[in-house]
């Protein structure tokens, strides 16, 4: 992935762990089928340290911070944007299938905390995340904030009260 998405090749993969190109042709039959195998391994790992972090806290105390950074750095540093923007820039978008099912089993297992659903603020999260991983580097810096500026968004956002005007948020002590 350190060479991106494109680069997840059959041939290139097979030569990297020391197997043949047709042992990796019969079990993915595809560039694709690899792609979308990694795209599923990635979400089902961090699906289950997200979990693990939310259930492990009591309503209210899941540490926000390590949440958003959990999903942000699965998008930016785990090469899941620019595998994700690959495969729906190739048109191969029910590769995908199975990190939809992973999210879709992640927000079901997770159901209601601090009496809400989390589906909307999964939704707000993944698509940040996705969004910082490929452009943040860019628009951030244009409109002059720092670079982590939207990672302090994401957790506001999904924050059991939602978004809160980030002025009364500072003088309240609020994050």
């Amino acid at each position: 992935m350190e060479d991106g998405p494109q680069a997840v090749t059959l041939k290139s993969v097979a030569t990297r762990i020391g197997k043949s190109h047709g042992t990796l042709l019969h079990h993915f039959g595809s560039a694709a089928g690899l792609q979308s195998a990694l795209a599923a391994e990635l979400a089902q790992d961090i699906a289950g340290r997200i979990a693990a972090t939310v259930l492990a806290a009591k309503p209210g105390q899941a540490d926000l911070g390590v949440i958003v950074d959990l999903a942000f750095d699965a998008f930016a540093h785990q090469g899941g944007g620019p595998l994700a923007a690959w495969m729906i820039m190739s048109g191969d978008t029910a590769a995908l299938g199975p990190v939809f099912k992973v999210l879709h089993d992640l927000v079901e297992r997770i159901g209601e905390r601090d009496g809400q659903p989390v589906r909307e603020r999964a939704l707000a999260l993944i698509l940040l995340a996705l969004g910082d991983a490929l452009l943040g580097g860019l628009i951030a810096p244009a409109l002059g904030l720092p670079r982590e500026a939207v990672r302090r968004l994401a957790e506001r956002l999904i924050a059991p009260h939602g978004l809160v005007d980030s002025t009364a948020a500072e003088a309240s002590g609020a994050p």
